[in-house]
């Protein structure tokens, strides 16, 4: 079992981590870009998310040395009960557009379940935050999730996966779904950000395809800390390697699987 002063020591080593990296991304905002396509001409890097993958990087293996990484830009490190999911910078298009909506994810999982949650958006200096059982923070303030309970009175988020090109019309039918039944929908490119804001209220709900496992493990917890429920479009289990992302303040999570399951 994980000791208290354990899970304090992860904290604050995911603490540090977020911030360092937060402090290249804020000197580095203003500054020349240099972009490269990863897997497609939609699918970026720069050589701030892997500046800020190393500091995260340095700060996690010298505090943590066994213990496991899967981080985005370098992919898997050891084999440890102990794995910490790193997205160095969540975002990186909007980044390489100046777009101010990014953030830095950073979990930690014993044995398949995560246990710690941390998302910093360097921008707007939020931190969000949960350890599992004892709920989900915005800097030093408990969050909960809304109490919007109708579909049609709710304000919901969603992205787009980076086959978008070759499946324009699959994806653009699950958000004319919603489109058609709440109050408005938002698209604005941070998953991680997208999930902590259903934690906080500002959003009720989010659903988007094929995220990875370093998108969502700290939002995911998050959003479960404040109140709120994570599954598949189905409802069933939510896996952070699966490739449905599905969370919602709980009391619209029917509804949302609903307006999902017919499209599918």
């Amino acid at each position: 079992m994980t000791q208290r002063g354990d899970v304090e020591a992860f904290e604050a080593a995911a603490r540090l981590a977020v911030h360092r990296a937060g402090a290249i991304l804020k000197q580095r905002w203003n500054a020349e870009r240099r972009i490269e396509r990863k897997s497609t001409a939609i699918d970026l890097v720069t050589e701030v998310d892997r500046a800020c993958e190393q500091a995260i990087l340095d700060v996690l293996t010298s505090s943590f040395p066994e213990h496991a990484i899967l981080a985005e830009e370098s992919g898997a490190h050891g084999t440890h009960e102990f794995l910490w999911l790193v997205d160095p910078l969540d975002g990186t298009t909007n980044f390489a557009h100046q777009y101010p909506q990014v953030s830095i994810s950073v979990a930690l999982a014993r044995s398949g379940e995560t246990i710690l949650g941390m998302v910093y958006d360097p921008v707007r200096e939020e931190l969000f935050s949960a350890r599992r059982g004892s709920g989900a923070h915005l800097n030093d303030r408990r969050l909960q999730v809304s109490t919007i309970a109708d579909l049609d009175s709710s304000l919901l988020a969603s992205g787009f996966p980076y086959d978008r090109r070759e499946r324009a019309d699959y994806y653009l039918a699950f958000f004319k779904g919603f489109m058609m039944r709440t109050q408005g929908v938002r698209r604005a490119g941070s998953a991680a950000l997208d999930l902590c804001w259903v934690a906080s209220g500002r959003v009720d709900g989010f659903w988007e395809w094929k995220l990875k496992p370093w998108d969502t493990a700290a939002g995911a917890l998050i959003v479960e800390e404040a109140g709120g429920r994570m599954s598949d479009f189905e409802g069933g289990p939510f896996d952070i390697f699966g490739n449905q992302t599905l969370a919602s303040n709980g009391t619209i999570h029917e509804q949302m699987i609903e307006v999902l399951r017919p499209l599918l």
